[in-house]
């Protein structure tokens, strides 16, 4: 018996969900999107096709964190150069850019190869409840 791989023909179309992350929990939203963004869902998943759908996150700004990471959690980046750490906590990426608390969560639990960052690229978050994707009418997805 050999094994099943879906054609071009067989993927189907990508469907639009719509995530409101107004007061549920970081890591529950990113889980739930990080599959839907592979296709982990659909019963033809394939580890190396992506066959995912695209994801709309609203609300990210109002996303929770437990315990202590609000001060705690430190978000890093490097810019290449001697010296050039960043360090920034929870609290202030939340002022500043508050897409990125998700956006960082979401693509650590992707692939990191090409497929990845195809997977990547169907994801929109947006810190209010406003977005631009009306007219692709994307279901209300309820995270647990």
């Amino acid at each position: 018996m050999s094994t099943f791989v879906p054609t071009q023909s067989e993927q189907g179309d990508r469907a639009w969900h719509l995530i409101d992350a107004n007061s549920r929990v970081l890591g529950r939203v990113a889980t739930t999107a990080a599959r839907l963004l592979q296709g982990k869902h659909k019963p033809r998943y394939t580890p190396f096709l992506d066959l995912g759908d695209h994801v709309v996150i609203v609300n990210a700004k109002q996303v929770r964190l437990t315990g202590r990471k609000e001060s705690q959690k430190l978000y890093r980046h490097h810019s290449g150069f001697p010296g050039g750490l960043r360090e920034d906590r929870a609290v202030t990426v939340r002022q500043q850019q508050p897409v990125r608390l998700l956006e960082q969560a979401i693509k650590g639990m992707l692939p990191k190869t090409k497929l990845g960052n195809a997977m990547y690229r169907k994801l929109k978050v947006y810190a209010g409840p406003d977005h631009p994707h009306e007219a692709q009418k994307p279901s209300n997805y309820k995270v647990s």
